[in-house]
């Protein structure tokens, strides 16, 4: 799926400057910290939504231009920059979050019909960013477009999760922790297939990618949710804080110590 290749020496000889992947490698902080996006951005949304009374549409467009905004930033970074990479994550998990809500509850529109929607738009971004790039794999990300196609992804992925998740959850029934573990038990499948049958590890990544949203949002609804609801009654307020604090400490590990960041410069040859 990939033909990059890397070179410890930079670009010299190019007329153009070394290229560094704008993303974080893959590693265990690496999902430890999506989870806890997608649970800011379940309970982050229903805080601004019903607490604040800012509606589902006035919520849309604070976060839209935040993200807009953050993805500005992000997009003139020369590197991966954790703080800022992170940052965009959380908008977007909102954003996406925000794009379902929207379409089901203020629209009226099934939750089978935007999960199929949104698988069809995930699949559809897929193929034009391989069909531009020749490759889908996330160790590349050292231009424009390919950081378009990526955030794209990213931003469908959480719509996708989010109404996948709501379906699910909807139509069976499920408690927050018994949805947590039925995702938590898809995802480890995800894992069985790359690592032991050999699923393609960009294909296992975005499967991954996708199941880790409804897990959060299942986590997020458990600590914030009623007692009567099922939950520990905890708040959206104070699980947003909770797990804001603990993303932010993550971050500031991973900005000293460079655990998660890609040291190769990418070649002027990759593909």
């Amino acid at each position: 799926m990939t033909s990059e290749t890397y070179s410890p020496v930079g670009t010299a000889g190019t007329g153009r400057g070394p290229r560094w992947n704008k993303v974080p490698e893959v590693t265990f902080y690496f999902w430890v910290i999506k989870v806890l996006c997608t649970t800011v951005g379940e309970t982050a949304a229903d805080f601004l939504n019903s607490q604040l009374g800012m509606g589902l549409t006035g919520t849309s467009l604070v976060m839209s231009a935040l993200l807009a905004a953050a993805l500005v930033v992000q997009f003139r970074t020369k590197g991966y920059r954790p703080g800022v990479y992170w940052l965009v994550v959380v908008l977007i998990s909102v954003v996406g979050t925000l794009i379902s809500d929207n379409l089901t509850d203020n629209l009226g529109v099934p939750l089978e019909t935007t999960t199929a929607v949104f698988a069809v738009v995930l699949a559809v971004v897929f193929v034009a960013w391989y069909r531009s790039e020749r490759t889908l794999s996330i160790h590349s990300i050292h231009t424009a477009r390919r950081e378009t196609f990526y955030w794209l992804a990213v931003l469908f992925t959480f719509a996708l999760g989010t109404a996948a998740g709501d379906l699910v959850s909807e139509r069976l029934s499920l408690g927050y922790w018994v949805a947590a573990l039925l995702f938590a038990l898809a995802i480890a499948a995800v894992a069985v297939a790359h690592f032991a049958l050999g699923l393609d590890a960009v294909w296992s990544f975005w499967i991954a990618y996708v199941l880790t949203r409804p897990l959060g949002a299942s986590m997020g609804d458990y600590l914030s949710q009623s007692s009567d609801d099922g939950g520990l009654g905890l708040g959206t307020v104070i699980t947003s804080v909770l797990f804001l604090a603990v993303i932010l400490a993550l971050v500031v590990y991973l900005t000293v110590s460079r655990r998660d960041a890609t040291e190769r410069q990418l070649s002027r040859t990759a593909g």
